[in-house]
C-alpha cells in the first residue's frame, strides 16, 4: 500500500514537473518573440495605422494640428484622378509583369537545353536583377536620352528615325520607356523560377512522347507546361503585386511625367504628400491603394493553399 502511493506520488511530481517545464517554455517562447514584435510594432504597424488614419483628417505638412473630415478626402480622390490613376498603375503593372515573363520564360527554355556555357550565361543573365533600381533608373536614363543617347544613336545610324527623340518627355513613349527599364530589371528572377520548374520536369516523359510521334510543340503543351502550372501562376502573381507598388524606377526616369502620363499610386502618393503637402488626401490615396493590395494579396494566399492541397 505504502509503495503504491508512493509511485502514485512520484508519478504526480513528475507531471508537476512536466507542466511546470511547459510553461515555462512557453514563457521563454513569449520573451524570445517580444523584441521582434517590438520592432514591428514601431517600425511597420504603427506607422502603417497612423498613415491611413491620416485619410479621415485635414492634415498638411506646413502646418501642426489636423481636423476630422471622415470620408471626404476618399470622396475627393475619388471624384479626381483615381481612376485615370489606376488605369495607368494597371499599364505598367501588367506590361511590367507579361515583357519580362516572356522575355524569362523564353531564356530559360534556352538554358535549360544543353548549350555550351549555359552555367556562365545564368550568371550573367543575373546582373540585371542585382543592379540597384535608381542605378537601372540612370542606366536607362542615359540609354533614353534626347541629346547623347545611344538607342537615338542607334536607331539614327540604321535610319530609321530622322531627328533624336525625347522618348521620356513624350506622352506617347514614357510609359513604354519605363516599362521596357523595369522589364530589364526584373526578368532575371522570372527567369530563374521559371528554369527551375524546368528542371523538375521529368525527362522519361519527353522521351514518352517523342516515341509516340510528339514533336517539339506538342511536348511544350501536353508534357511541360501541366507541370510548369504552379509555377507560372505563382510567379506571375508575385510579379504583378510587386509591381502595382513599384516606385523608384518610375519615379527617377520620368517622376510621373510627362503631364502626369507616367503617374502611378506609388509615385502620385508620394507627390501628394511630399510636393503638395497634404497629408489628408495622400493618406486618403494610400488607403485605396491598399485595399486594392489586399485583395490582390487574398488572391496570393488562395492559390498558395491550393497549390500546397495539390
Amino acid at each position: 500500500m505504502a509503495q503504491i502511493s508512493t509511485q502514485s506520488t512520484m508519478s504526480k511530481s513528475r507531471g508537476g514537473r512536466r507542466i511546470g517545464s511547459r510553461i515555462e517554455g512557453r514563457t521563454f517562447a513569449v520573451l524570445l518573440v517580444l523584441p521582434g514584435l517590438a520592432l514591428l510594432a514601431a517600425v511597420v504597424v504603427y506607422p502603417l495605422i497612423s498613415a491611413m488614419t491620416s485619410a479621415f483628417f485635414e492634415q498638411s505638412l506646413l502646418y501642426p494640428g489636423r481636423t476630422f473630415v471622415g470620408l471626404e478626402n476618399i470622396r475627393d480622390v475619388l471624384a479626381g484622378d483615381f481612376w485615370q490613376l489606376l488605369w495607368q498603375t494597371m499599364v505598367f503593372t501588367v506590361g511590367t509583369t507579361i515583357l519580362p515573363f516572356v522575355v524569362g520564360f523564353g531564356l530559360a527554355l534556352a538554358l535549360n537545353t544543353r548549350i555550351r556555357g549555359a552555367k556562365a550565361l545564368r550568371g550573367i543573365m543575373l546582373i540585371p536583377w542585382l543592379v540597384p533600381g535608381v542605378v537601372v533608373s540612370f542606366l536607362w536614363m542615359w540609354i533614353f536620352n534626347a541629346n547623347y543617347g545611344v538607342l537615338n544613336a542607334v536607331l539614327e545610324g540604321t535610319g530609321l528615325i530622322d531627328e533624336p527623340q525625347a522618348w521620356l518627355a513624350q506622352p506617347g513613349t514614357a510609359m513604354a520607356a519605363v516599362v521596357v527599364a523595369k522589364t530589364w530589371q526584373s526578368f532575371p528572377w522570372m527567369m530563374v523560377m521559371l528554369l527551375a520548374g524546368l528542371q523538375t520536369v521529368p525527362p522519361e516523359l519527353h522521351e514518352a512522347a517523342s516515341v509516340d510521334g510528339a514533336g517539339a510543340v506538342r511536348r511544350f503543351r501536353a508534357v511541360t507546361l501541366p507541370h510548369l502550372r504552379g509555377i507560372v501562376g505563382l510567379v506571375l502573381l508575385l510579379e504583378f503585386i510587386w509591381n502595382f507598388q513599384h516606385f523608384d524606377i518610375i519615379y527617377v526616369l520620368t517622376g510621373g511625367g510627362p503631364a502626369g502620363t507616367t503617374q502611378t499610386f506609388a509615385t502620385a502618393v508620394y507627390d501628394t504628400a511630399f510636393h503638395g503637402y497634404d497629408l489628408g488626401r495622400a493618406g486618403a490615396l494610400g488607403l485605396l491603394w491598399m485595399v486594392l493590395l489586399m485583395v490582390l494579396v487574398v488572391v496570393y494566399i488562395r492559390f498558395s493553399e491550393k497549390g500546397e492541397r495539390a
